[in-house]
């Protein structure tokens, strides 16, 4: 009996053994076979289920690998970072988003530098996010699928090529180990007026090798292609130091006809990858993915220059504005200057998701926006290309209900994406918190361009519709308070708030006299050395200078609690001496209000309008004055009328 056990312990050794191997060559599908038969047989392995998640993973069946990180972590919660990330993508694959958030919230606090972690913090609502940017697209399979992969289409004047596994005889029958499927090669189908795509052929045989071709570029002339091939020319295969065949970029020239003098570009490399070439509006820089030494996770997008005499540059990642420690790829320059590519190192619905950035005139990159539903799913979502006049495009996908393991599908965008948000913000008074109704609030671009106005409502608020990924200057201004202004960066989150706090401008400090100072019929404004309280023509509103001064006259109030006061208010001569007796009592009762709102009882405080009664000067109706002269007769008086 013990030798049985020993034997049936070596044989599950020697197969986990093999898989290791299969796996560790790349070969996911034999390796996945194995390790499952020896799942089913009971065994129960952590590096046997790290290995089953990954090797699905890889593969973009990512429903599958959720199965297996299920029971990697039931084994052993305490795994490295990254499983953490993977299974949280697997999971949202599943549709199982509130687990999956759950996940990347332990990633987060496992890995608090990642910038994928630091992402989803700052965008817990990003399913909201994506769902006011989803809706746009109206979308079909494409008349080209085949119950093979196809994917990573371009445009060639009126004809879509594309990448597709479909079996073919100068292939001889081989397969690629990653998948087990066939290679793929590069196909050429006409698009019709409708949109629709006639029947593919193959491109040539000089571009396909019997190793992988796939997504491609071409100049407007039509005369050059960029393209990506196993490291694979002339015959000879070119091997990692693992002795893996990776990717390599290759340029052709399109000559009597025929797609030839194929080379490769200098920036490859036998040691990482290069693929999914793209060129900018001026076909002067050419965009790739790349895990090249640099490189910020698992595949970032790259640049580089191509000079006049045909030579490259040295290439240069795009940056933390774009990658992030997971993929990015399938990079796309649209007519519009916008880059679109894939990326599973963002909040997004799972796998790889289609998102976009408009390139600025220095060569910096707005805010990443996920394109939304129905281009993107909790599948791998991937290859977007479109024509900017038309609207029409092609992305490619691995969702269910497709003809192969990778489709492609065709869309008219119905509506472009503007990401516009709301910018709002509070006003409020620094010392009491208290609101600051009628603030006059300006909104500038980064050119420093007036795009919009606004005043403050009773509860000290405001707001803009403003535009992602843009910077923005706010300048607030209100009387009695120093201006003050601030610059945001608006983020594709829901909610952008930028609040004030204001300092009121400090009034001079009052020298409050002593009570023998103080005599009861006299006015305690010209006593104290106060400004008369003006008034604007015709009005009895408080002004920000009447309310200055008011404040002294309050401040003395309070010092002597038993002081009562005559508050009498005149007017100038121009209009009639009826309505000038009205407006002046209305400006008596215009203050004592604003006393009593200040904390002095009302029962110290008389107040009455004179109207053109008592005249300071000669401005009598009929006389022609300055503005000066009429001003001084537009007054109150505060006579003290007891102690």
């Amino acid at each position: 009996m013990l030798s049985f056990f020993f034997f049936k312990a070596a044989a599950q050794q020697a197969l986990l053994d093999k898989a290791e191997k299969e796996y560790n060559n790349y070969a996911y599908a034999d390796a996945i076979e194995i390790y499952e038969k020896l799942a089913a047989k009971g065994v129960e392995d952590q590096k046997m289920f790290q290995r089953l998640g990954n090797a699905y993973y890889f593969n973009a069946e990512l429903p599958k690998a959720a199965i297996w990180y299920d029971r990697l972590f039931a084994v052993n919660p305490q795994q490295e970072p990254e499983y953490l990330y993977r299974y949280s993508q697997s999971l949202k694959s599943a549709g199982d988003y509130a687990k999956a958030d759950k996940v990347l919230e332990d990633f987060n606090k496992k890995s608090n530098t990642d910038s994928r972690g630091i992402l989803f913090q700052y965008n817990r609502n990003y399913l909201e996010q994506i769902k006011m940017n989803s809706g746009r697209f109206e979308i079909a399979a494409a008349q080209i699928n085949s119950e093979s992969s196809e994917f990573g289409s371009a445009f060639l004047d009126n004809s879509l090529v594309f990448s597709s596994a479909r079996r073919i005889e100068n292939k001889e029958g081989k397969t690629f180990k990653w998948t087990n499927k066939n290679f793929t090669n590069l196909y050429i189908a006409p698009i019709n007026a409708n949109g629709n795509t006639g029947s593919p052929v193959l491109l040539n045989k000089e571009i396909n090798s019997k190793f992988n071709e796939s997504t491609s570029v071409f100049t407007k002339d039509g005369k050059t292609m960029y393209f990506t091939r196993n490291n694979y020319l002339d015959g000879r295969r070119g091997k990692d130091d693992k002795k893996i065949t990776l990717l390599k970029l290759y340029k052709a020239s399109l000559i009597d006809g025929k797609w030839t003098n194929i080379v490769e570009l200098p920036f490859n490399s036998d040691k990482y990858s290069t693929a999914h070439p793209a060129l900018s509006l001026d076909e002067k820089k050419l965009y790739f993915a790349s895990d090249m030494p640099g490189t910020f996770g698992q595949s970032d997008l790259f640049s580089v220059l191509i000079n006049a005499d045909g030579s490259y540059g040295r290439p240069e990642n795009l940056g933390p504005q774009i990658n992030t420690e997971g993929r990015e790829t399938f990079p796309f320059i649209s007519a519009d200057n916008e880059l679109y590519f894939a990326t599973d190192g963002r909040p997004g619905l799972g796998g790889l998701d289609i998102v976009v950035s408009k390139i600025n005139e220095k060569g910096t990159f707005d805010e990443v926006q996920n394109i939304g539903e129905p281009v993107n799913t909790k599948y791998d979502d991937f290859a977007f290309i479109i024509n900017s006049s038309t609207r029409r495009g092609y992305f490619s996908s691995n969702r269910k209900g497709g003809m192969g393991s990778d489709d492609i599908y065709s869309f008219t965008e119905t509506r472009k994406l503007v990401c516009e948000r709301t910018l709002t913000g509070a006003i409020l008074d620094s010392r009491t918190n208290e609101p600051i109704e009628g603030a006059s609030v300006t909104l500038r671009d980064e050119n420093n361009q007036v795009i919009g106005t606004a005043e403050t409502d009773k509860s000290g608020n405001y707001s803009f519709k403003v535009n992602c990924g843009k910077k923005y200057s706010v300048r607030v201004e209100r009387k009695m308070y120093p201006p003050k202004e601030s610059a945001i960066v608006i983020a594709s989150a829901l909610s952008n708030k930028l609040d004030f706090a204001l300092e009121k401008e400090k009034i001079a400090a009052i020298a409050i006299p002593e009570i023998k100072a103080v005599k009861v019929g006299t006015d305690l404004a010209k006593t104290l050395n106060i400004s008369m309280i003006y008034f604007d023509l015709g009005k009895w509103n408080i002004t920000d200078q009447a309310a200055a001064e008011l404040e002294k006259i309050a401040a003395v109030m309070q010092e002597y609690p038993s002081m009562k006061i005559d508050i009498r208010s005149h007017t100038d001569s121009r209009s009639s001496a009826k309505s000038n007796m009205v407006l002046s009592d209305k400006r008596a009762k215009s203050i004592m209000a604003w006393l009593i709102a200040k904390g002095i009882a009302a029962d110290r405080l008389k107040g009455k309008g004179y109207g053109e009664s008592r005249l300071l000067n000669r401005c009598k109706d009929g006389i022609k004055c300055s503005e000066e002269e009429h001003l001084r007769n537009r007054r109150s008086e505060f006579l003290i009328l007891s102690m």
